[in-house]
């Protein structure tokens, strides 16, 4: 056998490995997995069982699948010795798999000879399904390497590969992480069905049911946060790792796990049916198999690493060192972040109609500024080129180089994480994961997509800095009401009022780095024409809660006084579209919606 035949048949190999782990899933499924009863390798005794049950027949031919793909991955590894020589990594990843596939069928075996099986409900039997499901990805995962080394993929350079190394780690052990979840989430269906979502709701929040049901209503957040995290974390490496692979990937990822993300919730409206969990397993493992070439690629040998100053610009990543404390706070642009995490805090009184209470608001308040300070530590390593050439930006410590483009996003990465946890053991998941979405958001949609492309950057991506009133809502009350979605929609009409009034200010800086900001691309008339349109929409969305009852008097009249001037100035700039009204308009916009949150805050209490 050739090599290039060897490369067919590995990627044959893992090919089949997928659909004896689906078949596998379907045995789980059907509650067939006694189907031999407590015996194994035999079935019933019998090597091959004669007038077999429906259940025997399914886990005998789930058996013999399982044999065959044993047998395929032993000759894969035998001929990954003999035709490769010493070192290739093609010898490492069928070693991999040879071992993987050992462990597979123990565990395996050990569900039907201590009887985790059929309507087995004990934690034991849940603690071996997370192991089972994990010991199939990293067999999967091996599987693929092997294929992709032996169709031309070069060896991994694991060393000195800074945030890119640890994005993909948190990726791949985030994915592990949710497909343990998963799998838990799918033996509980099986044991405790229910006939429809609300009663799963309902009685995962019930004190004293098992806690498979308990668990349940926690997977659809943990995918939605995971799933955040993983295309994040795939665009982000594929433009610090550029190359056709990653970009192909990147996007792959992106698409998968959207038609990963609709089968769970189709999944959960039908509920939970064979064909639609088999499915749904398929998608998850193309997810992870999509995630770890995606590693394979951007840690290849000979892959150029951006952050580190190789390639291009090769000197512009590099830090001269000597960084303070004070640099990586700029890092977070704290001035920025001010008025935001003032959005999260305000929310969060509006939403208890009083004091949430000191432990609740510390949490939210420092993990909220963590993560959007993270979201601004990543913005700057990826707008270095043009921060360098705009003289509002050209004294941030990534442009003079006192951080270093690693480093920078390395603190990014452990504001981040820090802040996740935070967030989720201080306040609830739900609060974490909006947190997450606002970064993902800001860096993903505006920074690396929207900026650079169109003058709808700010109306599209500016709705990174809506979420933080959603953060201090969930964080209080566990959900988003209509009441929470107007504070997001205030401030998602008032932003391109804000930041197009800055952008009159410095619009000669954006023409000269080719940043297609309004005034730049359709002129200052135009400009003023918008932001006089979404002065009105904002103050329209601003007396909307008035409707709803949950406002009074104090904020009806405060409110009106704060709109009024919003409009007068906005008409100010549009009769006299010069300098001074364009600050006019942008200072008293911060004050605005500053002001706008504590009269929802203060009229709530009284």
């Amino acid at each position: 056998m050739s090599q290039a035949w060897f490369s067919r048949y590995a990627w044959g190999v893992l090919l089949w490995n997928v659909l004896v782990a689906l078949w596998g899933a379907y045995v789980r499924a059907t509650g067939s997995g006694a189907g031999c009863g407590a015996h194994w390798p035999t079935c019933n005794g019998e090597i091959i069982p004669r007038s077999p049950q429906v259940e025997t027949l399914i886990e005998f031919t789930h058996r013999a699948t399982s044999g065959l793909a044993f047998l395929t991955v032993l000759l894969l590894a035998v001929l990954a010795f003999r035709l490769f020589p010493k070192g290739h990594p093609v010898r490492l990843g069928a070693g991999l798999s040879l071992l993987f596939m050992l462990t597979e069928s123990l565990v395996g075996a050990s569900l039907v000879l201590f009887g985790w099986v059929a309507d087995n409900v004990t934690p034991e039997r849940a603690v071996v399904q997370m192991v089972h499901l994990a010991n199939t990805y990293f067999l999967l995962a091996s599987l693929a390497l092997a294929a992709w080394w032996a169709s031309g993929g070069a060896p991994l350079r694991l060393k000195g590969q800074g945030a890119v190394g640890v994005a993909l780690l948190l990726g791949l052990l985030a994915l592990l992480f949710l497909g343990m979840s998963g799998a838990v989430t799918a033996l509980g269906d099986l044991l405790f069905p229910v006939r429809d979502t609300l009663e799963a709701l309902e009685r995962s929040l019930t004190p004293g049911e098992h806690f498979l049901v308990r668990l349940r209503v926690l997977h659809p957040l943990i995918a939605v946060s995971v799933g955040l995290y993983v295309v994040f974390a795939g665009f982000l490496v594929a433009h610090l790792r550029p190359s056709a692979q990653t970009r192909g990937l990147a996007q792959a990822l992106a698409y998968l796990y959207g038609v990963q993300l609709l089968a769970g919730l189709v999944n959960v409206w039908l509920k939970a049916p064979v064909w639609m969990q088999i499915l749904h397993l398929l998608l998850a493992y193309a997810v992870w198999l999509a995630f770890v070439l995606l590693a394979a690629a951007a840690l290849a040998r000979g892959a150029r690493r951006v952050e580190l100053g190789e390639g291009e610009a090769s000197q512009a990543h590099r830090g001269t060192g000597g960084a303070t404390w004070q640099d990586y706070l700029a890092l977070t642009k704290p001035r920025v972040i001010s008025l935001l995490l003032l959005t999260t805090l305000l929310a969060m009184l509006i939403a208890a109609q009083g004091w949430p209470g000191t432990g609740l608001f510390l949490a939210v308040a420092l993990g909220g500024y963590m993560m959007a300070g993270a979201a601004n530590a990543i913005n700057m390593v990826v707008d270095r080129d043009i921060d360098a050439r705009m003289r509002r930006t050209a004294r941030r410590p990534t442009v003079t180089q006192r951080i270093s483009s690693r480093n920078a996003l390395l603190f990014a990465f452990v504001l981040a994480l820090l802040a996740f946890f935070l967030l989720t053991f201080g306040a609830n998941l739900l609060a974490a994961t909006l947190a997450l979405m606002g970064l993902i958001w800001y860096v993903l949609v505006y920074t690396l997509y929207l900026k650079r492309r169109t003058w709808q950057n700010i109306v599209i991506g500016g709705a990174a800095g809506a979420f933080p009133p959603l953060v201090g809502w969930a964080a209080v009350t566990g959900d988003l009401s209509l009441f929470a979605w107007y504070l997001f929609a205030l401030i998602f009409f008032w932003t391109p009022v804000h930041f197009w009034a800055l952008a009159l200010m410095i619009q000669d800086d954006y023409r000269a780095v080719g940043v297609p900001m309004l005034p730049v691309v359709l002129g200052e008339r135009v400009t003023v024409m918008q932001i006089a349109l979404y002065a009105v929409l904002t103050a329209l969305i601003s007396l909307m809660p008035l409707l709803l009852g949950e406002l009074g008097l104090l904020y009806l009249l405060l409110s009106l006084a704060l709109n009024a001037l919003l409009i007068l100035k906005s008409l100010a700039l549009y009769r006299q579209p010069e300098r001074r009204t364009a600050v006019s308009l942008y200072k008293y916009s911060m004050l605005y919606l500053a002001l706008l949150f504590v009269a929802m805050a203060v009229d709530r209490v009284l």
